[in-house]
């Protein structure tokens, strides 16, 4: 079966180049000619097979199709990492070195992007959505490494977070009573923990006249509002050229008259233009990597400082404490769950951050 696909996926590359066929045109044309010729076991199954060689993620198709996966990553050629419901199986698939970089090529040609030698590391948006991050040798001891971020259309709702365990209905209500305040929600938590489908709840919850401006480093944010507009940035181009990164990101959004300005992931120098937002009166919605609420805090007002401003910690700090309503803490559990561990308010007391359990 293997040497057979193999046969004709080569076949195939040989036609769409030589002749202009599509991947679909030449695969249908050598199994007709070959089912002259011979019986062709699983002849449905051959042609899937082959078009994943050609034109999609090889080996990596089954997963690339399944709504559950999450992330999948390898180290090593052969074995595949796959992360659902925020659980790591380790599997082996055959997926050698040589197929690892074809289908990698493939994905970044597909988006205008390279990965050689004079550019060993690669961070791309694939075209359905996905984000693949993707380093080579020396870089890494032996292989290629890559990982890629299913881009999943997120539904996420409140009312689903209390449904599925997330939040309780004392935290909802919190959390809503705040949105209609204007107040600015920070959701904290670590890898995998549910930032960003909790994020996208809250802004579903948002009234639908308002206009919503999000930036982020590669679309996640899911949204269904009638005045949204959604931005991610842009790396340099080969020559060193063209790129567009947070801070420039948010400086626009900042003209566009947003009512809620929304940071995808808040971890760099873009902070003190969040800040310089927030100080305008501009309330908004993001994330932050950290440990607790108290850490997020304390990492939102450490990073404006890396932006070389002149600005002190204490100004960031009585701006945040003065603006930031809620901090929604995400854990994620041993088995998987996922659920909202703290949800803390903010407040600026005498020249001094104050936290207090929300619900």
């Amino acid at each position: 079966m293997e040497t057979l696909l193999k046969r004709i996926a080569d076949r195939a590359r040989g036609l769409a180049l030589n002749h202009g066929d599509s991947a679909e045109v030449a695969v249908t044309k050598i199994l007709d000619e070959l089912s002259d010729a011979e019986e062709l076991p699983f002849e449905r199954e051959l042609a899937r097979n082959a078009l994943a060689v050609l034109s999609g993620f090889g080996p990596l198709e089954p997963f690339m199709n399944d709504p559950a996966v999450e992330e999948l990553w390898m180290n090593e050629p052969n074995v595949l990492f796959v992360n659902k419901g925020g659980r790591s199986e380790r599997l082996q698939i055959d997926f050698d070195a040589e197929a690892q970089r074809v289908v990698i090529d493939r994905m970044l040609r597909s988006v205008g992007r390279r990965i050689d030698r004079s550019s060993p590391f690669v961070d791309a948006p694939l075209q359905d959505g996905s984000r693949l991050h993707a380093v080579i040798p020396d870089v890494t001891r032996m292989h290629l490494s890559f990982n890629i971020r299913r881009f999943i259309s997120n539904k996420s709702t409140l009312e689903n977070a209390v449904e599925t365990g997330v939040a309780t209905l004392g935290q909802v209500g919190v959390l809503k009573r705040a949105l209609l305040a204007r107040r600015t929600i920070f959701v904290s938590g670590a890898t995998a923990a549910g930032k960003t489908t909790l994020l996208c709840a809250l802004l579903d919850a948002l009234p639908s006249n308002e206009r919503i401006v999000s930036v982020e480093d590669t679309f996640e944010i899911s949204l269904n509002k009638p005045d949204w507009v959604a931005m991610q940035t842009r790396p340099a181009s080969a020559e060193g050229a063209g790129e567009i990164d947070l801070r420039k990101l948010i400086r626009e959004a900042l003209r566009m008259r947003p009512d809620r300005l929304v940071v995808g992931e808040v971890r760099g120098a873009e902070a003190l233009e969040l800040l310089v937002g927030l100080n305008s009166g501009i309330p908004s919605l993001g994330t932050v990597h950290a440990n607790s609420a108290e850490h997020a805090m304390t990492k939102l007002m450490t990073l404006p400082l890396l932006s070389g401003a002149s600005i002190s910690a204490e100004f960031a700090k009585q701006v945040l404490g003065s603006t930031v309503g809620l901090i929604a803490h995400c854990v994620l559990g041993a088995n998987g769950t996922r659920r909202i561990g703290e949800l803390k308010t903010v407040r600026y007391v005498n020249g001094d951050l104050r936290f207090e359990d929300a619900a």
